[in-house]
């Protein structure tokens, strides 16, 4: 899954980016309003952190943009601002979640997790499909024999991606914008590298090949 983090503070930005990178995201990170707008609206993100108090564009400005060019990314405010006017601002303005600061990251990962779940119409908690389930806390697929097998960084975030659209036809552009940061070499052919590794680990059967048009996770639950 690939998510952009908007947020401005020059130590807290790294950090968090740092922190979603080893949660299994890829992350971008935007440091006023208008690139966080503009990114929003160029890249395919899954999900979007957004600081509010951002410099050249408030971000409750940025977040009313995006829903009125019906950008519909899940959107998470991040906020000093704590107080129930402002939540209540920042939900009318299209947000779907909110986190005051100072929080755990820990806490901002269960939020993430759950907006996706919620926005790709899964039941909150676990990625539970067919024959396998994956433990987002330590990167591992666990077959219905109890084997586990641990995941690289991109085997996870493939995964996940499959798991939480299953019965997709996903395109080897779709995985790569899904996958790989913004400045990451975006090489499709290596998605089926990854997915033959993948393959290896859950079983050949799971996800399908489409010639011509991508993957497909069966996923029956």
């Amino acid at each position: 899954m690939r998510l952009l983090l908007a947020e401005d503070d020059i130590k807290l930005g790294p950090q968090l980016q740092s922190a979603l990178q080893r949660a299994g995201y890829a992350a971008d990170l935007a440091v006023d309003g208008i690139e966080a707008q503009t990114m929003g609206e160029l890249e395919p993100y899954d999900l979007i952190v957004l600081d509010l108090g951002l410099p050249k564009r408030p971000g409750l400005e940025v977040l009313a943009n995006w829903r009125g060019r019906q950008l519909h990314t899940p959107v998470i405010i991040l906020t000093a601002r704590a107080g129930w006017q402002e939540k209540v601002a920042g939900f009318n303005a299209g947000a779907d979640d909110y986190l005051g600061k100072p929080f755990q990251i820990e806490e901002l990962l269960a939020r993430i997790s759950a907006v996706l779940k919620r926005s790709s119409a899964k039941v909150i908690g676990e990625l539970h499909h067919a024959h396998i389930k994956l433990d987002e806390q330590t990167q591992t697929v666990i077959l219905n024999n109890g084997e586990r097998h641990n995941l690289t960084g991109t085997e996870f975030r493939l995964l996940r991606y499959f798991m939480l659209h299953p019965g997709h036809v996903l395109s080897k552009t779709i995985l790569t914008e899904h996958v790989y940061e913004y400045d990451e070499d975006k090489d499709s052919n290596v998605i089926e590298v990854y997915i033959n590794r993948l393959r290896q680990k859950i079983g050949a059967g799971l996800i399908q090949t489409r010639r011509g048009q991508g993957y497909v996770f069966s996923g029956d639950q």
